[in-house]
């Protein structure tokens, strides 16, 4: 049991320290994109780790896994992993991660599943407000405007993706804060932010003890955001951006002095108000391949006794 026991220990050490280095970090608000890549490769090395110390715990417990597991392997291999000799642990272990395996599985299925029944719904409440027109289909135009009091804009992802617009919104933003508004909903459709989003609720709401999949939820809400409004200041400029998130939010009252849901908004403005503060290519550069070996360290480690054995 060293092997899947040191993997454990390896995931339990990055679910612990890699959300407090980013969290100590001032780098991810300026790269914002970057920062979605470094905690993805986390949260995949804390999950590649339960899953192979679940495939070599099995190994130890039933034969039967074994000989699939090892199949091709030489026997030099197979006798590197001391796999009879670990007691009752190896089956409590396999079964442990493989429910929660299935429960991480189930978890995600129930997010897809309601976040379809709230796009359906919000679909038909669309279609109420803007019936479909003789000759047009459902969700055949890719704008659909909106006849509202209150400036809003909105992506609904799905196979017939569509961009919703107040006239509310049309009104008040003008020229190229409605360009900049536009692309940072586009920004969102083309990174398929609504992917990370369900990864990280599904493994947050299923596993509401381990706090680096609450931290990796609520970082993916706000990193996405960021990563949108980049897109869009990219384009239209960061002071265009930021006057059209005003614009588009100053009736909400998120910019008084008592807290709101949008505490965020003020924040976003105000970065793209600073002058940005990126990091150099070649830091990019180490900070990316450092993110990617992440989830490659659990499989070294699985494969280090065979590795031996075989050398």
């Amino acid at each position: 049991m060293m092997v899947p026991a040191a993997l454990l220990l390896l995931g339990a050490l990055a679910a612990v320290v890699a959300p407090r280095l980013l969290a100590r970090a001032d780098w991810p608000d300026h790269e914002p994109v970057l920062a979605l890549w470094v905690w993805q490769c986390v949260v995949a090395a804390v999950l590649l780790c339960c899953a192979l110390s679940m495939t070599l715990s099995a190994a130890a417990a039933w034969q039967a896994v074994r000989g699939h597991v090892f199949a091709n392997a030489p026997h030099a291999v197979v006798d590197a992993y001391p796999l009879v000799a670990n007691g009752p642990w190896a089956a409590t272990t396999a079964v442990t991660l493989a429910c929660g395996g299935a429960w991480t599985a189930a978890m995600l299925v129930r997010e897809v599943v309601r976040a379809r029944a709230r796009r359906r719904l919000r679909r038909a409440e669309l279609l109420v407000r803007a019936p479909v027109l003789p000759g047009e289909e459902p969700g055949a135009e890719p704008l659909v405007i909106l006849e509202g009091g209150r400036p809003d804009a909105w992506w609904m992802s799905g196979a017939a993706p569509q961009l919703v617009i107040t006239t509310a919104a049309l009104r008040r933003l003008k020229g190229r804060q409605l360009d900049s508004l536009l692309a940072h909903e586009q920004g969102h459709a083309q990174a398929r932010h609504d992917w990370l989003l369900h990864c990280s609720g599904a493994l947050a709401n299923g596993f509401p003890q381990v706090p680096v999949f609450a931290a990796f939820r609520d970082e993916m809400h706000r990193l996405v955001e960021l990563s949108a409004d980049d897109m869009a200041s990219r384009r239209f400029g960061r002071l265009t951006t930021a006057l059209a998130l005003v614009e588009l939010n100053e009736d909400r009252g998120v910019f008084g002095p008592c807290p709101t849901p949008h505490a965020h908004v003020p924040q976003r403005v105000n970065r793209l108000l600073t002058p940005p503060d990126r990091l150099t290519a070649m830091r990019r550069l180490g900070l990316t391949a450092t993110a990617a070996l992440v989830p490659v360290v659990p499989v070294l480690v699985a494969f280090v006794p065979g590795l031996r054995a075989l050398g």
